[in-house]
């Protein structure tokens, strides 16, 4: 005997059909659109039925009148009223008459009303039962009476005589059940069409419902409501940005942070991928057949990280996109200090010799000689110090510059600061991020130097990079930080100056360069506002300018 414990999976409990269906949102589009086909149909059937049975009863008048005026111009029944036994010679021809044109009855009386003929020979004799006074008048009318028939549509019309007087009268009438006799069959062929229409309307309303639940999950109205909330709030809150596009590789979504990376504004939905004015490397990646797995490209001011799959069975495709800037940055700060960190192990490597060298003169008793030999080092490792740290207050360049003359100087490149070099700590305003310096100016002198190494394989002449950091129009409210280095390499040719920011590029014949660094320059100097000019001297002459917007304004500011 088995105990079912506390724990035991509990049965899943299911709704009711009709509830489940009422609830789902195309559930309840069906009640509703059940009902209207009802109501439609219904309102139809009534309004045919309606407008058969004014058009029936139109026509029974048209006849009952046609049958009236036939009688009362009658040779025969006008001589009849005339004679004395009226009864006797129009009561077998009425009836006769009235057989034939299938009318319930027809009464031939006098002008007082009294009855010569009628279906039923005992109301012979008696009054009329309904209205004549317009027949005595002359007219022939129509109404709806109860007579001795039970309700029906009768028109009474004047006999005249030979002297055009009113001599007598008569009646002709269709009850009402007779009536309702003859729209039977149109009544039953209106609701067999109705309750076609309404069974052909329901399995129609069932089949688009049918799909429409397939397609929305059977979920009901708060729920595709709820979820379409969840949707636009996951799309806003996430920092990868998400674009959707359709088959023809045009946009249908477009969260935030893919604006924001991508520099996108305005509407979006509809618009070809290739109309937004992305750079053509993104776009070629985005458009291309094969998914893309974690592929960097540049836009304006971002490097993100480009990811694509399709939907499907090619519905459309997914682009996913990370900021890749930031981590871009870093990776050139690494580059930095792991060069700095290799130059000073060098540097401490060659200290070692020198210090070898003053001990080995000290013991062999030549003092003078070992401090001529420590001072000579001394001052050829202190003057390139003092040039920069009097030149540049700014710690940030002054740090970034000691350190690539040395990762230069171990690679055999001389590097100089030119003597109009000159910025003061403080000038450079908070905006303009240390990392954005060090990205430009790093990435400047490391592509010098390369340049002015691979140069020297070509010429004689010593390869040298020449930097230039000063502040342009300082008191001016055009004033920028101007950035210039110059190499003795082979220089840039010009029809390749248009490609040299672009993404890829590179002199390098090694294979081993990446094309990232002056890519990171031009973006870096977009970002700020400033601009690249690329020229030529000995070599290469790359200058960067970034506006210091606000300084003048900051200046005055502080002397109030």
């Amino acid at each position: 005997m088995s105990v079912r414990t506390a724990s035991a999976r509990p049965r899943r409990r299911w709704l009711p059909l009709p509830r489940r269906l009422v609830r789902s949102l195309a559930g309840q589009l069906f009640v509703v659109q059940v009902v209207i086909v009802a109501a439609v149909v219904a309102g139809g059937a009534v309004l045919a039925y309606l407008f058969t049975a004014e058009r029936t009863e139109d026509a029974a008048r048209r006849e009952v009148t046609s049958v009236a005026h036939a009688v009362a111009d009658s040779p025969s029944v006008r001589s009849a009223v005339a004679g004395s036994d009226p009864t006797a010679v129009l009561q077998p021809y009425v009836e006769q008459v009235r057989q034939d044109t299938g009318v319930s009855f027809i009464t031939v009386m006098d002008t007082d009303g009294v009855r010569w003929t009628h279906p039923l020979p005992e109301q012979i004799g008696k009054r009329y039962l309904g209205h004549i006074d317009w027949a005595l008048a002359g007219q022939t009318r129509s109404e709806t009476y109860t007579g001795t028939l039970g309700p029906s549509v009768r028109v009474v019309t004047p006999v005249w005589d030979d002297r055009h007087r009113v001599v007598a009268l008569v009646s002709v009438g269709l009850t009402l059940e007779s009536i309702s006799a003859q729209l039977g069959g149109p009544l039953l062929a209106l609701v067999g069409v109705a309750v076609a229409a309404l069974a052909l309307g329901g399995v129609g309303t069932y089949l688009a419902n049918s799909r429409l639940r397939r397609h929305t999950h059977g979920m009901g109205p708060d729920e595709l409501s709820h979820l379409y909330e969840y949707h636009q709030a996951t799309l806003r809150s996430v920092r990868e940005g998400l674009i959707l596009l359709d088959r023809s590789c045009r946009v249908v979504l477009c969260n935030d942070a893919a604006r924001e990376l991508l520099g996108l504004a305005g509407e979006l939905e509809g618009q070809p991928v290739a109309e937004l004015g992305l750079p053509g490397a993104l776009v070629a990646a985005v458009l291309g057949e094969a998914p893309v797995r974690d592929e960097v490209h540049l836009t304006a001011e971002r490097v993100v990280v480009l990811n694509t799959s399709v939907i499907g069975t090619g519905l459309g495709r997914v682009v996913t996109l990370r900021d890749h800037t930031e981590l871009q940055s870093l990776s050139g700060e690494l580059d930095s200090v792991r060069g700095f960190t290799e130059a000073l192990g060098a540097q401490a490597h060659e200290a070692a010799n020198r210090l070898h060298a003053v001990v080995s003169l000290i013991e062999l008793g030549r003092h003078e000689q070992a401090v001529e030999f420590a001072t000579a080092e001394l001052e050829l490792a202190q003057q390139l110090t003092d040039r920069v740290v009097a030149a540049v207050s700014e710690p940030v360049l002054a740090a970034l510059l000691l350190g690539k003359a040395a990762q230069a100087a171990e690679r055999g490149v001389e590097l100089t600061l030119t003597e109009d070099s000159r910025i003061d700590d403080g000038v450079l305003p908070p905006g303009l991020s240390a990392r954005d310096l060090i990205t430009v100016l790093g990435n400047l002198i490391d592509n010098a130097v390369d340049a002015a190494i691979a140069g020297a394989a070509q010429s004689p002449a010593p390869p040298e990079v020449t930097v230039t950091a000063r502040i342009d129009g300082e008191d001016s409210p055009d004033a920028c930080l101007l950035l210039r280095v110059a190499d003795t390499g082979a220089g840039i040719d010009p029809s390749a100056v248009q490609d040299v920011f672009r993404r890829g590029w590179s002199t390098k014949q090694d294979g081993h360069g990446h094309g990232l660094g002056l890519a990171l320059v031009a973006q870096a100097a977009r970002r700020n506002g400033g601009a690249v000019e690329v020229g030529r001297e000995r070599g290469a002459v790359l200058t960067v300018r970034l506006p210091l917007a606000g300084r003048a304004q900051e200046r005055e500011g502080a002397l109030r």
